[in-house]
């Protein structure tokens, strides 16, 4: 007999699949958006911003923060005219040429002999045969924050003012105190000098939160799965297999009652051959 689908001994089997296939329906949807936010927010160009005080974003003491790239700070403190250097290899409008950065010591000026100094990219030229003096004094200015570099190029004279990239491991070489874990390139740059391109800006990586967008898919598969299952199992129950026969079954074969069967004595008297009597 087959069980109807609406039978109540059913019901059981019919409210978990609908809740598990509902359960993977929004877990999938939710990690679906937890990806979507996650490429919305790498997005972002943080260089339009409103700026904030360094300090706000990270101190001198912190790894860069990974949402900092290109972020706007304000760097109150005292120019360190001494601890200027030039990094070679930098492009502007398609020309190769200089970076000119010097320090800048954050905080009050009474402290600028041991405050931690954050680099700041001042401005470029095409060549360092004619850099403006460098500044003295405090200073005020709103800056782009980007990372150290770390690429594995090699200084050819680490003796002299000339970096071949903005790494804090080589400067911290030409300047007395700590400094922050990135550097700066000012909005505004000093007179004399052409402004600083963006060596990094905010991009999207195509990987970012891969592992959301392929638990989505997971948790949908897993509903799929948990609906093959429920249907199997509601098909078992609808059509249960019928109780066997617990007798042998082998009425009429050899050794049962039929005629001229082993026991049947007629029979064997009838396949007896006769006997010849005796004259």
């Amino acid at each position: 007999m087959v069980v109807p689908w609406w039978s109540r001994r059913l019901w059981g089997a019919h409210l978990i699949g609908l809740l598990l296939f509902a359960a993977a329906c929004v877990l999938g949807y939710w990690q679906l958006s937890v990806w979507h936010e996650h490429r919305a927010s790498a997005q972002i160009d943080l260089t339009r911003e409103k700026p904030v005080p360094l300090d706000d974003v990270f101190g001198h003491d912190d790894p860069f923060p990974a949402k900092g790239v290109g972020r706007p700070v304000t760097v109150a403190g005292t120019w360190l005219p001494d601890s200027t250097v030039y990094v070679s290899g930098r492009e502007h409008d398609g020309v190769e040429g200089y970076w000119i950065v010097t320090s800048v010591a954050v905080g009050p000026a009474a402290d600028a002999s041991t405050a931690p100094a954050i680099p700041v990219v001042r401005g470029w030229l095409p060549s360092i045969d004619a850099v403006p003096a460098s500044p003295t004094g405090e200073v005020s200015l709103t800056a782009w924050l980007q990372p150290g570099e770390g690429s594995l190029v090699v200084d050819n004279d680490p003796t002299d003012n000339v970096l071949p990239q903005m790494r804090i491991a080589d400067l911290i070489q030409h300047v007395d105190q700590d400094l922050y874990g990135g550097y700066a390139i000012d909005q505004k740059p000093t007179a004399g000098l052409e402004a600083a391109d963006l060596a990094q800006m905010p991009k999207t990586d195509a990987g970012e939160g891969l592992r959301n967008f392929l638990y989505a898919f997971e948790w949908w598969f897993f509903g799929i799965f948990a609906i093959v299952m429920w249907w199997k199992y509601v098909q078992e129950l609808r059509h249960p297999e019928p109780e066997g026969d617990d007798g042998d079954g082998d009425d009429g074969e050899a050794g049962g009652d039929g005629a001229g069967g082993a026991g049947d004595p007629a029979g064997d008297r009838a396949q007896a051959p006769a006997v010849a009597s005796k004259p």
